[in-house]
């Protein structure tokens, strides 16, 4: 899956552990977005792996065919 507009990134395929780090950064604050703040500030622990987890078992782009 493609994101909506090319300046943003490709969640499908990502790392989980990466995703989840992401998150737990924009809900500390210590990555600055107020749209992804706003989002990961609803989110408890486990639905940041929950989401983390459903992300990166999508296939995308990220993932080369052999």
């Amino acid at each position: 899956a493609k994101p909506v507009a090319p300046e943003n990134p490709i969640l499908a395929g990502q790392y989980a552990d990466y995703l989840a780090r992401a998150l737990h950064d924009y809900k500390t604050g210590k990555r600055a977005n107020p749209i992804m703040k706003a989002f990961a500030d609803q989110l408890s622990p486990q639905d940041i792996a929950d989401v983390s987890a459903w992300f990166a078992s999508q296939q995308s782009s990220l993932h080369f065919q052999r």
